[in-house]
C-alpha cells in the first residue's frame, strides 16, 4: 500500500510539472510583451534566450540534485524541487521586468531535477524487469499533462498573461503537500553515498559513467535520439504553416494527436510489446519507427497523411523508457540519483543544441532564395540522428550480456 501511494504521488507529480509548464505556453509571449513593452518579434527572441538560459542551468544543476538524491535521498531533494518550482512560478507571475524573468527561469532551471528523480525513485522501488513499464508511466503522465496543460493555460489566459503562473504554483504547492503527507523514503541508508563534487558535475558524471561501457554507449543512444526527438516541438508549427497553411487550431489538433498516440503507447501498449520481445527489442522497434516516421514527416505530400505518420511515429514512446530500464539495470543502488542526473544534463544539452540547430536548417531550405525549397528538412536531420542513436545502442548492447561492476 506505502508503494502504492509513493507510486501515485510520483505520477501525479511529474502529472502537474507538465500542466505546470503547458499551462504558461500560451501566455509566456504576451507576459514578455507586457514586462518590455516589446512586440511580438522581440519578444520571441527574448523567449528564445529565456529557454536557453533554462536550459544552461539545468545542464549543470542536474547533476548536483542527482548526486544529493544519492547522498540525502529522493524525498528531500524531490520535495525542495517542487518548493522551489512553485516559488518561481509565483516570481514570474509577479515580475515587473525582464530580469526578474530571467531570474525565474534560472531557479527553473536549478529546480528541474523531479523528472530525473522520480526515475530513481522507481529505480529505487521496483525489480530491473518491472522497470521500463514505470518508466513508460511517467512518460504517459508527463504526455496527458502536455495536453491538458495548454488548454488550461489557454482559457486561464482569458485573465490575463499572469493569471496561468499563479495557477501553476498553486499546483507546485499543492503537490509539496501531498508529498509531505504520503512520500515515504525510497533510497534505502545501506544504499547512500557520500555527496562528491568531482561526481556533482557534468564532466565529473560521465567521468563515472566511463566504468559501466554499456551504459555510456546507451547514453551516447540516448543523445542522439533527442537530437532528432527536439525536431518535433522546434519546429512543428513552422513546418505544418509553411508547406499545408495550417491554422493555430489544425496544428493544435495535430498536436493533441500526438499526445493521445503517446499516451497509448506509453501507458498501454508498451507492456504487451515488452512482454513480447523484452527490452532491447523494444528499442530497436521503437528507433526504426522514428526514423520511418521522420522521413515521413518530411516527404508528406498532403496534410491529412500526418495522422497515418503520427501513429507510426508514436513508436518512439518505446524508447526512452527501455534505454532507461537498460542503463539503471547496469548501475548500483547508490548511483541511481547519478544516473538519472546524468539523463538530464544530457537531455539540457540537447535542448541548448539541436532547437536552434532545427529551426535555422528550416529557415535556410523556406527561405525564398533557398537553393533547395524543402521544408522538411530538420525531419531528414532528425531521422540522421535517430539513425546515429540506432547504431550508438547497437554498439552499445554488444556488452549487455557480460556482467559489470556492482560496486561503489
Amino acid at each position: 500500500m506505502r508503494t502504492k501511494h509513493a507510486m501515485a504521488f510520483i505520477l501525479v507529480t511529474v502529472l502537474l510539472d507538465s500542466i505546470g509548464f503547458g499551462i504558461i505556453l500560451p501566455v509566456l509571449p504576451g507576459l514578455i510583451m507586457d514586462v518590455t513593452g516589446e512586440p511580438l518579434a522581440n519578444a520571441a527572441r527574448y523567449g528564445g534566450w529565456l529557454l536557453f538560459v533554462y536550459a544552461v542551468t539545468q545542464f549543470f544543476s542536474a547533476p548536483v540534485l542527482g548526486n544529493l538524491s544519492d547522498r540525502f535521498g529522493r524525498r528531500p531533494v524531490l520535495l525542495l524541487s517542487l518548493l522551489a518550482m512553485g516559488c518561481d512560478y509565483l516570481l514570474m507571475g509577479w515580475a515587473p521586468t525582464l530580469g526578474w524573468l530571467f531570474l525565474g527561469r534560472l531557479i527553473a532551471g536549478i529546480s528541474a531535477s523531479t523528472y530525473g528523480i522520480a526515475n530513481a525513485f522507481i529505480a529505487d522501488t521496483f525489480a530491473p524487469e518491472d522497470r521500463a513499464r514505470n518508466f513508460a508511466l511517467l512518460g504517459a503522465a508527463f504526455g496527458v499533462g502536455f495536453i491538458v496543460g495548454p488548454v488550461i493555460g489557454g482559457l486561464l489566459g482569458e485573465f490575463g498573461p499572469r493569471a496561468p503562473f499563479y495557477a501553476a504554483a498553486g499546483l507546485a504547492f499543492t503537490n509539496v503537500v501531498y508529498g509531505f503527507l504520503v512520500l515515504p523514503e525510497s533510497l534505502k541508508k545501506e544504499n547512500r553515498r557520500a555527496f562528491d563534487w568531482n561526481r556533482a558535475n557534468p564532466l565529473g558524471t560521465f567521468n563515472q559513467l566511463w566504468r559501466y561501457p554499456v551504459v555510456l554507449g546507451l547514453v551516447f543512444a540516448y543523445f542522439f535520439y533527442m537530437m532528432g526527438h527536439h525536431s518535433l516541438p522546434s519546429v512543428w508549427s513552422y513546418f505544418a504553416i509553411e508547406k499545408f497553411d495550417w491554422s493555430s487550431r489544425d496544428i493544435g489538433i495535430s498536436l493533441g494527436a500526438v499526445g493521445v498516440c503517446m499516451i497509448v503507447v506509453q501507458a498501454w501498449l508498451i507492456r504487451y510489446v515488452l512482454d513480447r520481445f523484452g527490452t532491447g527489442r523494444t528499442a530497436y522497434i521503437g528507433l526504426v519507427a522514428t526514423i520511418l516516421s521522420f522521413v515521413g514527416y518530411a516527404l508528406v505530400p498532403y496534410g491529412w497523411m500526418i495522422y497515418g505518420i503520427i501513429v507510426l511515429g508514436a513508436a518512439q514512446g518505446f524508447v526512452a523508457p527501455s534505454v532507461q530500464a537498460l542503463m539503471s539495470g547496469r548501475i548500483p543502488p547508490d548511483a541511481q540519483g547519478e544516473l538519472q542526473g546524468a539523463l538530464a544534463s544530457v537531455s539540457s544539452l540537447v535542448s541548448i543544441l539541436s532547437p536552434p540547430f532545427m529551426t535555422q536548417t528550416f529557415a535556410y531550405f523556406s527561405a525564398g532564395g533557398a537553393p533547395l525549397y524543402f521544408p522538411g528538412a530538420p525531419f531528414i536531420a532528425a531521422a540522421l540522428f535517430t539513425l546515429l542513436g540506432l547504431i550508438a545502442f547497437m554498439r552499445a548492447l554488444v556488452g549487455v550480456a557480460k556482467p559489470e561492476v556492482s560496486g561503489r
